[in-house]
C-alpha cells in the first residue's frame, strides 16, 4: 500500500500515539479542576502549550487550542468581524482559499460586511498590487493561506506583510494548514503576522486537534462560549492528551525538517519528470521554488479526476481529487477555476500529497502504475473514436 493523500490527512506517529495513551491513562484529570489530578493535567496542557511556542516562535500566551484548521480559520475571520466591527466591515481574502476561509466569508456577507476575492494568475498567485489596490479605510481583516491545499502554490506571504505594515490596524490572517513543516518557518514567523491557524492531523498529531497563534495584544471575540477555558477565548474543556500528542508531533517534525523537505521534492521530482512527458498530462503543480515540496496536482484530458483515484486504488495507491472536503462531491476544483482552467480539464485533476516517509521506490512504484492506467485509458478512447 502507498499512501499519497497526506494534504487530507496523515497517519498518527506512533510516539504521538504513544504520548496520549500515556496522558489519557496517567493524566485524565479536567485541566480545570482544583484537585491534584485536575493540576496534573494542567501541567501537561501548559508544558504542550509552551513546548509549540518555542517551536513556532511565539509566546505560550499566545497559543490557543482548538478542533483544528475549521475551527481556527473561522475563529479568526468571525472573531475579528465581531470585534472590530465599529471600525470597518470590510475584509480581504483570495479566490482559492480553503472552504473553511470561503464558507466563513459567505457567510460574514449575508451579515452585511463586504468582502474583496483576490484574483489568481494563471499559475494560482496572487499579485501583491491586487492586494495594495483591494485595502480601504475599513478594511479590518486580510486572510492569505500560505500554501494551497490544492495545487500547492505558496503565496506571496512576507510581500503581503509589507504591504501591511503601513495599516498596523489591519489583521493579518494566515491559514498555515498545509505549511507546517515546508520549510516555511522564516515566512510563518513574520512579525507583521497577527494569527496563524493549524490542523494537528495534517502533520501526524491526532484528528480533532490544532491551535491558533493570536499575536500578543491582537483582540477577537471568541467563537465558542462557556465555560472560560483557554484564559476565556475558547470555552470547552481541553482534550489534554490529543493536545500532549499533537505537541510530540509537532516537535518530531520540525526536528529534522530540511531532511524532511528535500526527501519529499526528490520523490515530488521524480513523478513530476515521468507523468509531465505524456501528451495528455497537464501539470498545475509546478517544481519551482514557489511551489510547496509536498503537493503535485495533474490532469490526465477526457478522464474524470475520480475515476483516476479509483484506477490508482486498484494498484493499491491511495492519491485524491483536488481537495478531499470536496472530492465526493464530483466537482472540479475551486483553485482551478479561479485559474481559468477549462472545466474539461479541471474535473480531470488528480493530487498527489507527499509526507517525509514517502521514497523513491515508491514514486517508481506510481509511475509504474500511471504507465498502466495511461495506457487503458488512451486504448478506451481509440476505441470510442
Amino acid at each position: 500500500m502507498i499512501y499519497f493523500d497526506n494534504s487530507a490527512t496523515t497517519k498518527i506517529s506512533p510516539d504521538a500515539l504513544a504520548t496520549y495513551n500515556k496522558v489519557s491513562t496517567d493524566f485524565f484529570g479536567n485541566p480545570s479542576s482544583l484537585h491534584a489530578l485536575g493540576t496534573k493535567a494542567d501541567e501537561v496542557l501548559q508544558s504542550s502549550r509552551a513546548q509549540i511556542a518555542k517551536l513556532i516562535g511565539a509566546k505560550p500566551d499566545e497559543i490557543y487550542f482548538t478542533s483544528g484548521g475549521t475551527e481556527g480559520d473561522n475563529w479568526v475571520i468571525k472573531g475579528t468581524a465581531m470585534a472590530k466591527r465599529e471600525f470597518g466591515r470590510h475584509l480581504i481574502t483570495t479566490s482559492i482559499e480553503h472552504p473553511a476561509v470561503m464558507n466563513s466569508m459567505k457567510q460574514l456577507e449575508k451579515l452585511g460586511f463586504e468582502v474583496t476575492y483576490l484574483p489568481v494568475d494563471h499559475r494560482g498567485f496572487i499579485h501583491i498590487d491586487d492586494l495594495k489596490a483591494a485595502i480601504r479605510k475599513d478594511t479590518i481583516l486580510v486572510s492569505i493561506m500560505a500554501v494551497n491545499n490544492e495545487i500547492g502554490s505558496m503565496q506571496p506571504i512576507v510581500q503581503a506583510a509589507r504591504v501591511l505594515d503601513a495599516y498596523p490596524n489591519i489583521h493579518f490572517h494566515v491559514d498555515a494548514v498545509q505549511a507546517v513543516g515546508k520549510g516555511l518557518d522564516s515566512a510563518l514567523q513574520d512579525p507583521r503576522i497577527d494569527f496563524l491557524s493549524f490542523s494537528g492531523h495534517k502533520f501526524h498529531a491526532p484528528r480533532g486537534t490544532g491551535f491558533i497563534y493570536a499575536k500578543e495584544g491582537r483582540m477577537i471575540d471568541p467563537l465558542l462560549t462557556g465555560g472560560g477555558q483557554e484564559r476565556d477565548w475558547r470555552s470547552g474543556t481541553e482534550n489534554v492528551p490529543a493536545i500532549a500528542a499533537m505537541a510530540k508531533s509537532l516537535r518530531l517534525l520540525l526536528a529534522n525538517e530540511d531532511d524532511n523537505v528535500a526527501q519529499q521534492q526528490a520523490v515530488r521530482k521524480r513523478i513530476y519528470d515521468h507523468v509531465s512527458q505524456k501528451p495528455k498530462v497537464t501539470m498545475f503543480s509546478q517544481l519551482t521554488p514557489d511551489f510547496a515540496p509536498h503537493v503535485l496536482c495533474f490532469a490526465i484530458a477526457g478522464v474524470r479526476g475520480e475515476t483516476i483515484v479509483h484506477a490508482f486504488e486498484d494498484h493499491s495507491i491511495y492519491i485524491s481529487t483536488t481537495s478531499a472536503c470536496s472530492s465526493k462531491k464530483g466537482t472540479e476544483s475551486s483553485t482551478l477555476v479561479a485559474m481559468h482552467t477549462d472545466p474539461k480539464i479541471a474535473t480531470s485533476a488528480i493530487r498527489v500529497s507527499l509526507d517525509e516517509a514517502n521514497t523513491l521506490a515508491e514514486a517508481d512504484a506510481f509511475n509504474d502504475a500511471f504507465d498502466q492506467i495511461y495506457a487503458k485509458f488512451a486504448k478506451l478512447d481509440k476505441a470510442t473514436v
